[in-house]
């Protein structure tokens, strides 16, 4: 049986988790986070394998990404993903795919794209199990009020990683308004 192969990732942010099963991301989460053991044992479930260091062209990708990220040279990923949970867990993990690079969105906004707006304690929840951080930005939801909440790399990180792509997204705004028009 193929194993998911894991490899650990340095970042200027912290040290990811990086993994993958059939050449698909199947994990890049903070490696020291509260809920590591839960997310590896559903991951390893789901795809019925088990965990074995090593390397693969995807994770190698992913590294390349997210370095380009990091610089603040990449706004988007394109990552073969596979994202293990429960049909609810993945409506709420393809709604924050959608969420745009350098913005935000409350807890109860993402919870009526995805269900009834009593369900925002499943949505949180789902947000929270995420384990593709960063690529799938859970990091973007905040709650109603504007402030941070919980992050699996930890509110400072959160912080970090929004005020990282609102910088770039600035570049990028001004970059496209200073564009001189032909004549």
């Amino acid at each position: 049986m193929e194993p998911i192969l894991i490899h650990p990732f340095h970042t200027p942010f912290g040290e990811l988790l990086l993994g993958s099963f059939n050449n698909e991301l199947c994990l890049c989460d903070w490696r020291y986070r509260r809920m590591r053991t839960t997310i590896d044992v559903r991951i390893q479930r789901g795809l019925q394998a088990e965990y074995a260091e090593g390397a693969s062209p995807v994770i190698d990708q992913a590294k390349a990404q997210l370095n380009a990220y990091f610089a603040g040279e990449r706004t988007t990923f394109d990552l073969p993903l596979r994202m293990v949970g429960t049909a609810f867990q993945q409506r709420v993990w393809q709604a924050l795919l959608a969420v745009p690079f350098g913005t935000t969105m409350s807890y109860a906004e993402l919870t009526t794209k995805v269900a009834e707006p009593t369900a925002i304690r499943a949505v949180a929840s789902a947000n929270g199990a995420n384990a593709l951080s960063i690529i799938v930005p859970c990091h973007r939801i905040i709650g109603s009020n504007g402030e941070m909440t919980g992050y699996a790399g930890g509110v400072g990180v959160k912080r970090r990683l929004l005020e990282l792509e609102r910088a770039v997204a600035g570049v990028v705004e001004r970059n496209l308004f200073n564009v001189p028009c032909g004549g």
